[in-house]
């Protein structure tokens, strides 16, 4: 975690001087004060003219599967799924190793500085992670398909990360994916509950993204996946559950009971046809905290979270035929604090003693005039283009839209695709 002085950037409140020591806002004085004594030897960042907002969380992705973007065009999820299955069967640690630090350096590149992941070979991933300096949650995938040995060499093989995971760099975290009702056997969704509740770890998993899951779920148990996930015991606070588009009004105070978050996806909801009539109010009124993401480039075909953000609102305010739906400064939560909330980290806000993960927002253009409002213009009006800086736990990771090595991780992925391509 690193120290920065960073000068003259704009804040809500006015111009500032920020102090950032071992990764946290230590303090945040008005621009020009003396901090003689305090700033000596630290990095100097002018950001003069430029505005600081948190860095944005996606809570929900496949971060490997950029090196999947465009090879399911048109499909419904059950083909999308077929197609990228048969594709994952030639998969090596340096397809996740390249495919990770690629989806990293696109993050860095639209604002992301932490992503919570979903996808197989979880040591590549954490190489590229740590390579890249960016925070991540990563998660062991339970995956069998209801074959009894598959889950049991599954079992095995996540109790083993995991006692790997505590030599882990300190802004990367291990947890347990379930991938969904349809493809895991209830052994091993009440062992993954248990096995995370015994070491306080977060459950990620796919929930009622389609109706066919929720109807084929509703056929085989008599309950909805919600319903059915909490006989189990499976859900509680460290459930992070991504989609859960198809809810009950019963499925919703389920999941408000048991203080499970929700990530909702709407690009790749929107690609696949799975839906568009997202709960929000409904979950939010009911207490459930809600966070977005991008999903994997193989079904969103970006991790831009800011295009993300924009869908979100539109949608919200389109179906429901209500302009006021999805007030810019909920939409600013759902997009950073709340995904800090979720994963247990303290930040998503520019304030002192939280985690110095921001991005600088270069005003400088045609979006941002004229500045009646700043976040309409940042959501509404601009892209991720507009992205100058961002800095994670006080390192900066990106200046002027410059990122260290990035010729060399896109030059490294294509080599790599090159040769994978010819072998599949």
């Amino acid at each position: 975690m690193g120290n920065l002085y960073l000068k003259n950037v704009v804040t809500d409140a006015g111009v500032r001087d920020v102090l950032i020591m071992d990764g946290l806002f230590t303090e945040i004085l008005p621009a020009g004060t003396d901090v003689s004594g305090r700033a000596d030897g630290m990095p100097v960042l002018d950001a003069s003219g430029k505005r600081i907002v948190p860095s944005f969380v996606n809570m929900h992705t496949h971060s490997a599967m950029t090196m999947m973007r465009g090879v399911g065009e048109d499909m419904s999820l059950g083909n999308w799924l077929d197609k990228v299955w048969r594709m994952e069967k030639h998969l090596n640690p340096d397809f996740i190793y390249y495919g990770t630090r690629l989806a990293c350096l696109e993050m860095i590149k639209t604002g992301t500085a932490f992503f919570n992941d979903q996808y197989w070979m979880i040591d590549s991933a954490m190489r590229a992670v740590a390579d890249s300096g960016m925070r991540a949650h990563l998660t062991y995938v339970m995956l069998d398909q209801f074959d009894r040995n598959a889950a049991a060499r599954q079992r095995d093989e996540c109790e083993a990360s995991f006692a790997a995971s505590t030599a882990w760099p300190e802004k990367i975290r291990f947890g347990i994916s379930v991938h969904g009702v349809y493809t895991v056997s209830e052994e091993n969704i009440v062992w993954a509950g248990e096995f995370a509740s015994r070491h306080d770890l977060k459950l990620h998993v796919h929930l009622s993204e389609t109706e066919k899951e929720n109807a084929d779920c509703i056929s085989r148990t008599g309950m909805t996946p919600v319903a059915y996930l909490d006989s189990l015991g499976f859900l509680g606070e460290n459930v992070i559950a991504a989609h859960s588009l198809w809810l009950t009004d019963k499925d919703i105070d389920i999941l408000a009971r048991r203080g499970v978050t929700v990530v909702h996806n709407v690009n790749s909801n929107l690609k696949l046809s799975s839906g568009y009539r997202f709960l929000y109010n409904e979950l939010r009124d009911a207490g459930v905290r809600v966070t977005l993401g991008t999903d994997g480039c193989a079904s969103s075909n970006n991790l831009d979270m800011l295009e993300s953000m924009k869908t979100m609102a539109l949608v919200q305010k389109a179906w429901r035929g209500d302009p006021a739906a999805m007030p810019l400064d909920e939409l600013m939560k759902i997009a950073s604090a709340a995904g800090y909330e979720a994963l247990g980290v303290p930040g998503g806000s520019i304030r002192e003693g939280l985690s110095a993960d921001f991005i600088l927002v270069d005003t400088d253009s045609c979006p941002f005039i004229p500045d009646y409002n700043f976040y309409a213009n940042l959501v509404y009006s601009a892209n991720s283009s507009c992205v100058d800086t961002l800095v994670c736990g006080g390192d900066v990771l990106m200046s002027g839209r410059k990122v260290e090595n990035e010729r060399t991780v896109l030059d490294d992925c294509r080599k790599y695709l090159d040769k994978f391509i010819k072998n599949i």
